[in-house]
């Protein structure tokens, strides 16, 4: 017999992916980020037991896949080993921003080569100086540098760019940019800034919702939340207002819970804001 959750994704009504916020600490501080991360701010850790934990949970619910997202899931502890068992679970995607490819960790990423995973890279620009002026000095360099390491390491790379408008000239460049980067079309996604966190002070951010938020069941060390774009941070301070619940173990609970906040609301697609 299925579970409700999983007729639930089955239909639409709940996206098959589950979130997780590893961390909320990054290198990087970039302009627009939805959780003001940087290097000194607290790292709300997820811990991988946790992580292993509801992921179990998550497949025997009916859910079908996996994210992971923070600050920056490479700073935390043992993201590798995290990943290993995530894959066995469920396909699992995991966002980064580029930096941390050292030669050692591509080495211990290529163990993953051939499994359902990808890694999902920040690029926002083809020109060095735009996309270094919203994430940091030479992120463009590092970028471009780890991503062809990891594809040569058997490790599937997509490229995200988050961008409310992009010229169709700097667009296709940055397309012809990623294909010599060995990324296909099909891996690149380019999704808008939201006003949310330091996102607030884009002039070009979207407003979010949850009429306009696709509900995709997001953990953290906090509590679960509507989506990841809804446990953000703007002054230092946690946004509650699409918290679903405190508890998070066992996932059933937050599951259940955010299916009822969509009841009756017609079934879509879970890419609305392009997360992916």
């Amino acid at each position: 017999m299925t579970s409700v959750i999983a007729d639930a994704v089955a239909d639409g009504t709940l996206s098959g992916r589950v979130w997780f916020y590893s961390n909320y600490h990054c290198n990087l501080a970039c302009t627009y980020c939805l959780t003001e991360s940087a290097p000194e701010v607290p790292k709300r850790l997820l811990s991988d037991a946790a992580m292993r934990t509801a992921a179990t949970q998550a497949a025997a619910l009916g859910f079908t896949d996996l994210g992971i997202t923070g600050g920056e899931p490479f700073l935390a502890p043992g993201i590798v080993d995290t990943l290993d068992a995530l894959t066995d679970t469920l396909p699992t995607l995991v966002l980064s921003n580029g930096t941390r490819f050292t030669e050692a960790l591509v080495r211990r990423m290529s163990r993953l080569a051939g499994r359902d995973l990808a890694v999902q890279v920040s690029l926002d620009s083809p020109d060095p100086e735009m996309n270094d002026a919203m994430r940091g000095p030479e992120n463009f360099a590092r970028v471009v540098d780890a991503i062809p390491r990891l594809v040569d390491a058997g490790v599937r790379v997509r490229i995200a760019t988050t961008a409310t408008a992009l010229d169709p000239d700097a667009a296709a460049r940055l397309c012809e940019l990623h294909r010599g980067l060995g990324v296909a079309d099909a891996d690149h996604v380019v999704r808008p800034i939201v006003s949310r966190g330091r996102g607030i002070d884009h002039d070009d951010a979207v407003g979010v919702s949850p009429e306009n938020l696709p509900p995709e069941l997001t953990i953290t060390a906090d509590g679960a939340f509507w989506s990841p774009f809804g446990p953000t941070v703007r002054n230092g301070r946690l946004d509650t207002d699409l918290l679903v619940t405190r508890t998070t173990n066992p996932l059933r609970m937050p599951a259940e819970e955010l299916l009822g906040l969509v009841a009756g609301r017609p079934p879509g697609g879970d890419t609305t804001m392009n997360i992916r």
